[in-house]
């Protein structure tokens, strides 16, 4: 299924007059304020989130998995599924493969399908945390720092692999997640673990294009729940500084113990110039992988007011890669995701709000109660007609949940894909 241009201005129509009181009234309000709506929109509208081919399926747990209907059963099907999301929220324009879960057989009619939508490719993904058909070596107690030789260089060749599929698609990085860890006291020597796990990073690194990027990712835990090789940001900082100039911490909100001031660490590592990438999704208890914003918006918001603070301040700091890695157990994937990206861009609008030269003179003069004030203000204010007038300039729905329900897109999904159609890789 496709959704033109005569779609999108159908399911408009009926809310244009209603927008436009709303914006107007937003627009003036902000103005007084002193800010510049225009630029505030097109930071908006640049604003674009990879969607992960991995996520256009239902998800699981160790428990089970429970398919929905009409799932993307090939990575042409997924694109396609990009491709709607794209055209409803105008908010994702890339996607970023897994491999070996969507390896491409065609790659001109691949890249020409996703150039068709208006898409790029974002970092591919090497998987190192599952053994693969015709494997000769098993992952299973680790890869990239797994004590026996041949293990490790198997990891090392698939990434390498996977930079090869990424260079004739057009991605410009490589994000590396490891499960690598132990479940027990005395299973793993810490030590030689990281050694191995950083002699093997270097020498993928050295196979990177000179254009390309490095992202290390980190997780305190899970699948291994005693000890996780790269367990937090800064073993990831001191492996991409081992790495080199072009490796980054990448940073996925849910791979941090509860309460972990995120906001602090996205501000260090853009600082020190070394945030590459950005996993969105929301937590109550740990790797939820949930809907972004459905659990602590105000967390979010924190977040980006770290970083529009840092893309504004930190020109060390390449401007990081933004992806969803959420997890769709019961809900309809594609709904899902449109809830997160609008999330998403929530709460970079209402950053983009808070006037830093204010919270600036507030914290040198120690008045707490007036910072708070300066970021509550910022954070109760209701953009969303800012998101929609910035979809609507761009082409895209003034709502995009309201108009994937009323163009019906799963029903057609399902007549053209089947009941039973499943996504690869899951």
């Amino acid at each position: 299924m496709r959704i033109d241009n005569n779609h999108v201005e159908e399911i408009n129509r009926s809310g244009i007059k209603e927008h436009a009181s709303r914006f107007d009234f937003l627009a003036g309000i902000l103005q007084k304020g002193g800010h510049d709506v225009n630029s505030i929109l097109k930071k908006v509208s640049d604003f674009q989130v990879a969607i992960p081919s991995w996520a256009l399926g239902a998800g699981g747990t160790r428990f089970g998995r429970f398919g929905y209907k009409g799932e993307p059963a090939t990575l042409s099907q997924k694109i396609d599924d990009v491709g709607l999301l794209h055209k409803l929220t105008q908010s994702a324009g890339a996607i970023s493969i897994h491999i070996p879960w969507d390896i491409p057989t065609d790659y001109s009619s691949i890249k020409e399908l996703a150039n068709s939508h208006g898409l790029v490719f974002d970092a591919v993904n090497s998987n190192t945390f599952q053994d693969q058909v015709n494997a000769t070596e098993t992952y299973k107690y680790g890869s990239l720092s797994n004590v026996e030789k041949a293990v490790r260089d198997q990891a090392i060749e698939h990434n390498k692999e996977v930079i090869q599929i990424g260079e004739k698609l057009g991605s410009k990085s490589l994000t590396v997640w490891l499960a690598d860890g132990s479940n027990f006291p005395g299973q793993t020597n810490f030590q030689k673990a990281l050694q191995h796990t950083q002699d093997s990073l270097i020498s993928i690194y050295k196979s990177l294009p000179d254009d390309w990027k490095l992202f290390i990712e980190y997780k305190p835990y899970e699948p291994n729940f005693y000890s996780t090789v790269i367990q937090d940001w800064g073993t990831s900082l001191m492996l991409a500084n081992e790495c080199g100039e072009k490796a980054y911490t990448l940073v996925d909100l849910g791979h941090h113990l509860p309460n972990t001031n995120i906001e602090q660490i996205v501000a260090t590592l853009m600082l020190k110039g070394k945030l590459g990438g950005f996993h969105f999704n929301d937590s109550k208890y740990g790797d939820d992988d949930l809907t972004v914003g459905s659990i602590k918006p105000y967390s979010l918001f924190l977040i980006f007011n770290a970083l529009v603070y840092g893309i504004e301040n930190n020109p060390q700091n390449p401007y990081p890669a933004w992806m969803i890695d959420a997890s769709h157990n019961i809900k309809d994937p594609l709904e899902d995701l449109i809830q997160s990206l609008e999330a998403i861009q929530e709460a970079h609008a209402k950053a983009l709000l808070v006037d830093q030269n204010l919270l600036e003179e507030a914290q040198l003069s120690h008045d707490v109660v007036k910072s708070q004030e300066i970021l509550q203000d910022a954070f109760r204010t209701d953009v969303r007609p800012l998101l929609k007038e910035a979809r609507l300039m761009a082409g895209g729905a003034l709502n995009p949940l309201h108009g994937y329900r009323q163009l019906k897109v799963r029903n057609e999904l399902i007549k053209e894909r089947g009941i039973d159609s499943v996504a690869s890789g899951l």
